[in-house]
C-alpha cells in the first residue's frame, strides 16, 4: 500500500532531433533503454520508462524528435511524439542553449500553446557554451511560452538531474503506483536489442546510410540451461550501394557493429551472446506502411 502522499503520473520529453532526450531519459532512469547517437532520428518509437522512488512514480515517454516529415516514417515519428501532449501530466520541452530560436523551435511552442499541460523548459548542453549566457537564452525562450519552470542542464554530465525530478513531481496528482519498483522499461527484450544493434550501426556507419536502416530481429533463444542467448538479426538498408558500406571490406564493418552491439546486449541480458548479424536491401521501406509496420513502428504503441 503507497503511502497518502505517493504521487504517479506521466511526463513526455520533447523536443526537436538530437537535442539529447534519450540522453536525459537514460540518465534519469539510471540505466540505458534509449538508444542514443549524434545523428537525428535516432529515436522512432515512443519508449516508455519507469523512475521509481519513496516520493512516487514518473513514467516518462520518450518520443521521436519533432521535424518536418520527409516520408512515411517521418510522418509517423511526429504524429506519435505530437499525440502523447494530451495525454500526459507535464511536458518537459527540450531545447539547446543559443541566442536564436528558429523556425522548429517555434512550431513546438505553437503546438504547446493548444494544450493544458504544464510545459517545463529543460535547457540542455549547457556545458556547450559560457556559464554568463545562460539566463540570456532563457529569457528568449520566455517570451515563447509560459513555462512551468526553466531548469538548464548537462544531460551528459548527470547535471541538475535532481531539480528536473523534483519539478516533475511538483506537477504530478497524488495515485498509486502503475508499475512494480524493479520495472525500468515496458519495451520487450527483443526491441531493445534490435534498437542497441541499430545505434551501433548509426555510430559506426556514414551520414548518408543511417536514416535508410533498420533492424529485425529474426531469431532470440537461449540456449538450454548454458546461459547463452542465440540471437540472428538482419540490418535492412534500402540500395545495394549501402548493403556494401555495412559489410565493409571483408566483412569488417559488420564484424565492428556486430562487436559493439554484443558488448552492450550482454550487459543488458547479463549472460554470455552469441550474435550473428546479415544484411539486406528493401528499397524504400520508409515509405511503405507494411514495412514500417513489420519493423515494429506502429502507432498504436504510441
Amino acid at each position: 500500500m503507497e503511502p497518502k502522499n505517493f504521487k504517479s503520473g506521466f511526463a513526455t520529453l520533447i523536443g526537436r532531433p538530437n537535442v539529447g532526450k534519450s540522453t536525459l531519459m537514460n540518465h534519469l532512469i539510471g540505466q540505458k533503454i534509449a538508444i542514443t547517437s549524434n545523428k537525428p532520428q535516432t529515436t522512432r518509437n515512443r519508449i516508455q520508462t519507469v523512475y521509481t522512488s519513496a516520493e512516487g512514480q514518473i513514467i516518462f515517454l520518450d518520443t521521436p524528435g519533432i521535424h518536418k516529415a520527409k516520408n512515411k516514417l517521418g510522418e509517423y515519428m511526429v504524429n506519435v511524439a505530437e499525440r502523447t501532449f494530451s495525454e500526459v501530466d507535464v511536458i518537459l520541452w527540450l531545447v539547446e542553449p543559443t541566442g536564436f530560436i528558429g523556425k522548429g523551435e517555434r512550431h513546438i511552442a505553437q503546438q504547446l500553446k493548444k494544450v493544458n499541460v504544464p510545459v517545463i523548459l529543460i535547457m540542455n548542453k549547457i556545458d556547450t557554451v559560457e556559464k554568463r549566457q545562460i539566463p540570456g537564452f532563457l529569457d528568449g525562450y520566455r517570451e515563447l511560452l509560459d513555462f512551468a519552470d526553466m531548469i538548464p542542464v548537462c544531460a551528459l554530465r548527470g547535471v541538475h538531474m535532481d531539480r528536473v525530478i523534483r519539478a516533475i513531481f511538483r506537477y504530478l496528482p497524488y495515485g498509486p503506483k502503475f508499475y512494480d519498483d524493479d520495472t525500468v522499461t515496458d519495451q520487450p527484450q527483443r526491441q531493445i536489442v534490435a534498437e542497441l544493434i541499430r545505434e551501433k550501426a548509426l555510430r559506426c556507419l556514414e551520414e548518408e546510410i543511417p536514416h535508410g536502416i533498420a533492424v529485425s530481429i529474426e531469431r532470440m533463444q537461449e540456449r538450454g540451461d548454458k546461459g547463452i542467448m542465440d540471437i540472428e538479426a538482419t540490418i535492412i538498408c534500402e540500395r545495394e550501394s549501402h548493403k556494401g558500406i555495412i559489410i565493409g571490406k571483408g566483412g569488417a564493418m559488420l564484424r565492428k557493429i556486430g562487436s559493439q552491439a554484443r558488448y552492450e546486449i550482454e550487459k543488458m541480458l547479463e549472460m554470455k551472446t552469441n550474435l550473428q548479424l546479415w544484411v539486406k536491401v528493401k528499397k524504400d521501406w520508409r515509405d511503405s506502411d507494411y514495412m514500417i509496420k513489420n519493423f515494429g513502428y506502429r502507432e498504436e504503441q504510441g
